[in-house]
């Protein structure tokens, strides 16, 4: 069964920093290109960042300069760091593969 499991959101103001984990298992980790994906409340779900098995990465315009993806093997984790939160960040975050997508973690930015 595949499970990811996203942790690390939570309430920071504008300006901050969180990072966000992905634990994977299930699934050979190694084989699949890992994302970041989100859902702001009312919107529809906006691809945020993709990191393939070799660990290339590949991140939205719209957070390319506060957001970075990685990825442990080793550990079958993933995770997002994210500074300079703005309040536009607000949403849940779902790390995904091609086989589906686990529970999500809230990140809400606000003062």
């Amino acid at each position: 069964e595949v499970q990811l499991q996203a942790s690390g959101g939570g309430l920071v103001q504008p300006g901050g920093s969180l990072r966000l984990s992905c634990a994977a298992s299930g699934f050979r980790f190694t084989s699949y290109v890992m994302n970041w994906v989100r859902r702001a409340p009312g919107k529809e779900f906006e691809w945020v960042a993709s990191i393939a098995e070799g660990g290339s990465s590949t991140i939205a315009d719209s957070v390319k300069d506060r957001f970075a993806i990685s990825r442990v093997n080793a550990n079958n984790t993933i995770s997002l760091q994210m500074n300079n939160l703005k309040p536009e960040d607000t949403a849940v975050y779902y790390c995904s593969t091609s086989l589906g997508r686990g529970q999500g973690t809230l990140v809400t930015v606000s003062s």
